[in-house]
């Protein structure tokens, strides 16, 4: 990739905290009908969009989710300043000085996040400056309830990297959705479901979950990010490198059939992949893989650096590598494949 594609830089600029999500979705459904994806929606507004195969109709499902951590506004005091409370797991220090948008009832509102000089900042403590005269102007301009995203655009970077809010999860949203597209071209024996979820950042996984119970696929691969080691703070599941290739997860929620499935795909391609491991994932696969009797899982990681704030980093040859691992393991499966364990 010689810039940033233009469909990723879209659904990078498309605000997406949890519970709102619509831009987001609107972007995937699009570009899934323009290639002849069966698309369609549930109550809680993920995304389903359906590939079908040349055999006898089993399913694999690729989950990747919408949301991106954000704020929401509780209230306004004086001197106009937002009182906010989080959506999703993330630092309130990160929020600090950030440029943010505020989603409101006629459209955007910039401002800025202030913190008191002294202490920790809480999510209690921050404060969002919109520019407010004072309490009334502010909710003149914002309510209660109206979703807050970091305002961090994307950029290219050196060494074919890029910069942005929301890469967690969009650049896995990117990757499935262009290997869907190339298996809508050329089909393989499975039907192949791209399921893009709502509401991964609050941990409830509750639109992965809802999607998984009422699809019931045969099989199903998370396509998510994950901390890079070579950056600041914690690597929790391996030694993962930006440039390195996705990540193949090993532990107790992903089926060591998908598992394996990958890495051996993963070896035929000629795709150079990581390793994880751990008891539990941070992500939908944790609740995908309990869905009704069972959902053999497996998980593509794109390696991240500063989770969770308005400069993620991915490198984009890691992301079109995972989205080629996506479509080989596809491709890879055949009608009269066993999960039974």
């Amino acid at each position: 990739m010689d810039g940033i594609p233009l469909l990723l830089e879209e659904l990078l600029l498309a605000p997406g905290p949890s519970g709102f999500e619509d831009a987001v979705h609107a972007i995937v459904r699009r570009e899934a009908a323009g290639f002849g994806a069966e698309v369609s929606g549930d109550v809680l507004g993920s995304t389903i969009a359906r590939v079908r195969g040349t055999g006898a109709g089993r399913t694999l499902a690729l989950f990747a989710h919408a949301d991106q951590v954000g704020m929401i506004v509780r209230d306004a005091v004086e001197p106009g300043l937002l009182t906010v409370d989080k959506l999703g797991g993330w630092r309130a220090a990160s929020a600090v000085s950030q440029r943010v948008r505020v989603l409101a009832r006629d459209g955007e509102v910039r401002g800025v996040v202030g913190a008191p000089a002294d202490g920790e900042p809480t999510w209690e403590t921050l404060r969002v400056d919109i520019g407010a005269a004072d309490r009334d102007d502010a909710l003149g301009l914002v309510q209660t309830g109206d979703p807050i995203v970091l305002d961090g655009p994307p950029e290219l970077l050196h060494g074919g990297r890029i910069v942005s809010a929301a890469l967690d999860d969009r650049a896995g949203i990117y990757a499935a959705l262009e290997a869907l597209r190339r298996l809508a071209d050329e089909p393989t024996a499975w039907d192949v479901v791209l399921v893009v979820s709502t509401q991964e950042e609050t941990g409830t996984h509750g639109g992965a979950r809802a999607a998984a119970q009422a699809l019931a696929p045969d099989v199903a691969v998370v396509v998510e990010v994950t901390y890079d080691a070579d950056a600041p703070g914690p690597a929790p599941w391996g030694d993962v490198r930006l440039g390195s290739g996705p990540t193949v997860f090993r532990g107790a929620v992903v089926s060591p059939i998908v598992g394996d499935g990958l890495l051996a795909v993963a070896e035929r391609e000629r795709i150079e992949v990581g390793l994880e491991s751990g008891q539990s994932t941070a992500s939908d696969a944790d609740d995908i893989f309990t869905a009704g009797g069972g959902v053999p899982c497996g998980i593509v990681c794109i390696p991240l650096r500063y989770m969770h704030t308005a400069g993620e980093i991915v490198q984009l040859s890691d992301v079109d590598a995972a989205s080629r691992l996506v479509e080989a393991y596809a491709r890879s499966l055949g009608d009269d494949d066993s999960f039974l364990r």
